[in-house]
């Protein structure tokens, strides 16, 4: 895991393996487990959250970049990511696939969504 200050935002690089929330699913939503420490990271840089403890974040796989939100997941102790299926598709990878991921927090309004 790297983290790299760019323009006063700190860009985390992780891999993490896809999994599938409902396998078999043909609409299953797609996850990546942002690992523990790294969590612990991205609450610190969020601040104050709304929602339900979600952070906005900005995501790069591969070509793929996009805007999203990560959700906390008690039972893993860490954040989720959702992975799109248009990212999914573009990048050839499915559940199981392990993938490199840039991640940065979005600061206030984070503007239009990119990708």
């Amino acid at each position: 895991m790297v983290g790299a200050t760019i323009d006063g935002m700190v860009q985390h690089v992780f891999r993490a393996r896809i999994w599938e929330h409902s396998p078999g699913d043909p609409g299953s939503w797609h996850f990546l487990t942002v690992p523990a420490e790294l969590s612990e990271d991205l609450t610190l840089e969020a601040g104050p959250r709304s929602g339900f403890g979600s952070v906005r974040v900005e995501v790069s796989v591969g070509g793929s970049t996009w805007r999203t939100s990560v959700f906390p997941d008690s039972a893993a102790g860490s954040f989720v990511l959702p992975m799109k299926r248009q990212v999914r598709r573009a990048e050839n990878l499915s559940a199981g696939d392990t993938c490199e991921v840039t991640l940065e927090v979005l600061q206030g309004d984070p503007g239009p969504p990119r990708g």
